[in-house]
C-alpha cells in the first residue's frame, strides 16, 4: 500500500510541476531568439555595436566553406570593413528554429539577405541578394545565451 502511495505522490508530482518546466523552456528559448534576433537587428542597421558581448570570446565562426576565426577576428577582418560598402543590408523570409537543451541551444535560420553596396565613382549601385542558411550553437554562461559556434552559407535566389 505504500507503493502505491508514494507512486502517486511522485506522480502528481510531476504532473503539478509540469507547466513550470514548460514555461522555463519557452522562457529560455526567448532569451536565445533574443540574442539571435539582436545580431540580425544590427547587421541591419550596417553595425555592428552591441553585438561583441552576444558571442564568447572564444567563438568560432564559419562562412562559406571558410574559418573566419572567433567573433572579434571575424567583425576586424571581415564583416566589418563589409558594412562600411553597404548602403542597406536586409533580411527578408526570415525563420528560426530554436531548441533549447541547457546549457546549449541549437538555432537554425534561413533567410533571404539582400545587399545593396553604395554607389561607385559612377554613381551605380550593385544589388546582391541571396538565400542563405545559418546554424548557431549557444551556451549559457553565468546566466546569458551567448552564440559560441555560427555556420552560415548562401546560394544565389532562384
Amino acid at each position: 500500500m505504500k507503493t502505491i502511495k508514494l507512486t502517486t505522490v511522485v506522480m502528481l508530482l510531476i504532473i503539478a510541476t509540469s507547466p513550470l518546466f514548460g514555461q522555463d523552456a519557452n522562457t529560455e528559448k526567448e532569451a536565445v531568439l533574443t540574442v539571435m534576433k539582436t545580431y540580425k537587428g544590427a547587421l541591419q542597421n550596417l553595425t555592428t555595436d552591441g553585438t561583441f558581448e552576444l558571442f564568447t570570446e572564444n567563438s568560432e565562426v564559419f562562412e562559406s566553406g571558410g574559418v573566419e576565426g572567433t567573433y572579434s577576428h571575424y567583425i576586424e577582418h571581415h564583416l566589418g570593413p563589409e558594412l562600411g560598402h553597404f548602403e542597406k543590408f536586409e533580411f527578408t523570409d526570415y525563420e528560426i528554429n530554436v531548441k533549447v537543451d541547457v546549457p546549449y541551444a541549437f538555432t537554425t535560420e534561413t533567410y533571404i539577405y539582400t545587399i545593396v553596396l553604395n554607389p561607385d565613382d559612377k554613381g551605380n549601385n550593385r544589388t546582391i541578394k541571396k538565400k542563405g542558411v545559418a546554424t548557431s550553437i549557444l551556451e549559457k554562461i553565468d546566466g546569458k545565451w551567448k552564440i559560441t559556434k555560427m555556420h552560415s552559407s548562401s546560394r544565389n535566389v532562384k
